[in-house]
């Protein structure tokens, strides 16, 4: 028989594309942790600062007060013994080190919900979210709509000047509406730059 000192956490993923409502999935759980009555601690990363830096944002105006930061390791010193669930926005920008703390925070009994992009602008796997998707208990992979033909969407297009970026840009450039769309894999189109 299992005692409560042994009791195991959850880990659960909510990833998708850019405007598939991962935030707001995310508010959604944190606002029935709340009616619950359960201690939950949020966080985002401090390169998300689009609409306010001490708020998780949504598309459509919800927020929720999270807590800004860089490094993985600041969870840890932040997160105290009374901390049931905690959830980390924009997951992706995190280095591979929140893997190993939030296998941490699970191993400690606790309810850890992380969102984030499953691929970057290129259509590859973001960071440590495929990892993340892996060892978690539950996976929500979210959907939105394509902006081009409204079909499914699984891929966040980015845009420079109107036009698809090239492969080989920075993974990370942080913006929305200005710089990014919704498309599904036929319309999703990256400039690929050939030197031979």
């Amino acid at each position: 028989m299992r005692t409560e000192a042994s009791k195991k956490g959850r880990l659960e993923v909510i990833c998708g594309s850019m405007f598939s409502g991962k935030s707001e999935e995310l508010i959604l759980r944190l606002r029935r942790a709340q009616f619950a009555k359960q201690n939950a601690v949020v966080f985002k990363h401090s390169l998300d600062d689009r609409v306010a830096r001490s708020y998780i944002t949504t598309h459509n105006g919800s927020k929720f007060e999270a807590i800004p930061i860089e490094h993985p390791s600041t969870i840890l010193s932040v997160v105290d013994k009374d901390t049931e669930v905690i959830a980390i926005d924009e997951v992706q920008f995190f280095n591979n080190d929140i893997i190993n703390i939030v296998c941490q925070m699970v191993d400690e009994g606790r309810r850890v919900i992380v969102a984030g992009l499953d691929l970057d602008f290129r259509g590859v796997p973001f960071g440590p979210i495929p990892t993340l998707m892996a060892v978690a208990d539950q996976t929500t992979k979210l959907k939105a709509i394509c902006m081009v033909c409204g079909k499914d969407a699984h891929f966040s297009q980015r845009l420079i000047n109107g036009e698809p970026a090239n492969y080989e840009d920075p993974i990370v450039i942080i913006g929305a509406e200005n710089c990014y769309q919704a498309r599904c894999r036929s319309c999703h189109q990256i400039n690929r730059i050939h030197i031979f």
